[in-house]
């Protein structure tokens, strides 16, 4: 995989590179992981693709500056940069991204439709809005307390812990809330992860309207067994988006960016919607 940045303001988007296809497939990770993370995929699609995976804020070899927060027009003006560099390509866009970049995906779909020729998403955030992230990015109280929160978290892991012994909270999301504030450094990151992405708010209603009018391919694939994010929160997404919309359960928990599912990954990028 090559690699090279792409500046946005004072700061400097990371991106890989791989495969020479004509049709371009613009890739984004989930939280905590990379372009890299892709990098099992080069396999299957290096001749019909080339392939653009960005590191997001905070994330990989990206060197994002201070509490500046990446805006989607900034994000879309950056790639359509980079892509005049890529002369073979056809036209049109393939997006595919996973948990929190399921995200990014989204709102890129919103604002270039007529660009977006497939889009798919693996156990994407933003189908569904999370109350907590959204009074912790969206409102000036909610940042407030996620931000001593973040410095002195006691009360929350006084209140993850009764929870978890009392069954009102998930394992296996107490177990992943816990990985990511139980250390101190990892909790600056949420934070930082989180401010510099709050721009990302897609809008459901009207992605789903642009989806049937551009007549957009969408494969949504869950795993079955996932408690960060669960599957039944897109069944109203899909049926908004009917027919061109399809859902699909893997035998997984929330970590679908494996080799072991490369095949499905990749004939979700081909295949027409049933």
């Amino acid at each position: 995989m090559d690699s090279a940045y792409l500046p946005i303001g004072d700061s400097r988007l990371h991106y890989s590179v791989f495969g020479t296809g004509s049709r371009l497939l613009l890739c984004f990770h989930g939280y905590g992981e990379s372009a890299t993370s892709f990098a099992f995929l080069d396999e299957l699609l290096t001749r019909e693709f080339t392939v653009v995976a960005i590191d997001l804020p905070f994330h990989g070899g990206t060197q994002w500056q201070g509490e500046a927060c990446l805006e989607p027009r900034d994000l879309l003006a950056a790639l359509e940069r980079l892509i005049i560099g890529f002369p073979w390509l056809q036209g049109g866009w393939w997006l595919l991204g996973y948990s929190m970049g399921g995200r990014v995906a989204l709102q890129l779909l919103e604002l270039v439709p007529e660009k977006i020729r497939r889009m798919v998403l693996l156990a994407p955030d933003g189908l569904h809005v999370n109350p907590w992230y959204w009074l912790s990015t969206q409102t000036l109280t909610g940042n407030y307390v996620f931000r001593r929160t973040m410095k002195r978290p006691a009360w929350l892991f006084f209140l993850l812990r009764t929870g978890n012994r009392l069954k009102l909270v998930n394992p296996s999301l107490f177990k992943f809330t816990s990985h990511y504030i139980d250390d101190e450094d990892a909790r600056q990151q949420l934070y930082a992860r989180w401010m510099a992405m709050r721009a990302f708010r897609p809008g459901l209603p009207a992605i789903a309207r642009l989806i049937r009018d551009h007549q957009i391919p969408v494969e949504l694939l869950y795993g079955s067994f996932d408690r960060i994010i669960r599957w039944q929160r897109a069944e109203r997404f899909k049926r908004s988006c009917s027919p061109y919309c399809k859902l699909t359960l893997l035998s997984a928990g929330h970590q679908l960016l494996q080799p072991k599912f490369m095949e499905i990954i990749v004939n979700a990028l081909y295949l027409p919607i049933a």
